[in-house]
């Protein structure tokens, strides 16, 4: 007699079979698919689900996902969230898995809306007009109703500069010198779109740059000015103060972390809110500079 299959016993799933096991019409399983709500691989033409990423979905689906043990951050980079992460991780250690992966502003927001992390840094323009801006940024993935804008900080936007080249400055269009090396960002990294309003701003042209090389990260471009590789970088005060740099201040960003709604009472993230908000996290900020913590943890887009 052969023997009965069932979704229960099979590590790879089909629609058929993660319907059955779900509970739910076929349909629905195709629905879930296409909003990236469901983890999902296709191999030769077909959708198979892994059972154990389905009931892992699925857990962190149940009670606001109260009793997952993981927090994944990716998104915009920011020195005194990686400080802050790092101590969580090792406070945490193999109790839960917290992890800080910046990418970029685009790139996280591209995870988070296929649900490979948890919460995505974003900063994406002027702090005035962060309040519109970052909800329209959201707005451009199919999954923004389900998320919410949390504050971390303000944080001071500019230059980061070698400091003998900042000492001999006397008129910021002399940046724009082509004997300056310049590093850029990766398309869809908020520094770089704060860098190219900031040419705009003065009338100046990427391409007039002497684009001296492309860093991936907020600290492998203040790396390559202090190793001499370049001159001239996008980036905060808290990076050029990392790394002993130079620093020209061009104002202030909202940094904000997005995530699901059901990661905002996740305890892990609330750990973090309140680690953001005290005493020690202060102090940090204040070793780096450029820092304005007030509100931090606030829900500033999302309620409804």
């Amino acid at each position: 007699m052969a023997a009965v299959t069932s979704p229960h016993n099979d590590v790879f799933m089909s629609v058929k079979q993660v319907a059955e096991y779900l509970h739910l019409n076929e349909k629905k399983i195709y629905s879930l698919i296409n909003e990236g709500g469901i983890p999902a691989t296709k191999i030769t033409g077909k959708w198979m689900f892994p059972r154990e990423l389905v009931d892992r979905w699925m857990l962190d689906s149940t009670h606001g996902g109260l009793l997952s043990d993981r927090l994944v951050i990716s998104g915009g980079e920011d020195p005194l969230l990686y400080h802050l992460i790092q101590e969580f991780a090792r406070e945490s250690g193999a109790h839960a898995l917290i992890s800080y992966t910046p990418t970029s502003t685009r790139l996280g927001l591209d995870l988070l809306q296929a649900n490979r992390v948890d919460a995505a840094g974003i900063h994406w323009g002027p702090e005035a007009e962060s309040h519109v801006r970052h909800p329209a940024l959201l707005s451009q993935y199919s999954q923004h109703r389900q998320w919410v804008l949390i504050r971390a900080f303000k944080r001071e936007q500019g230059l980061v500069i070698r400091r003998e080249l900042a000492e001999r400055l006397d008129n910021p269009r002399q940046l724009f010198n082509p004997g300056h090396r310049w590093v850029l960002r990766q398309t869809g990294s908020g520094a770089q779109r704060f860098l190219l309003e900031l040419l705009s701003h003065y009338g100046i042209n990427k391409d007039q740059l002497n684009g001296a090389l492309t860093a991936l990260s907020e600290r492998q471009a203040a790396a390559a000015i202090a190793m001499q590789r370049a001159d001239i970088a996008p980036g905060t005060r808290a990076s050029a103060t990392e790394y002993g740099m130079g620093f020209i201040p061009f104002g202030w960003v909202s940094f904000d972390l997005a995530l699901p709604r059901a990661i905002w009472f996740r305890r892990l993230f609330q750990d973090l809110l309140a680690r953001l908000k005290s005493q020690p996290c202060q102090a940090m900020a204040d070793i780096l500079n450029g820092y304005d913590l007030e509100g931090a943890g606030e829900l500033v887009w999302g309620d409804e």
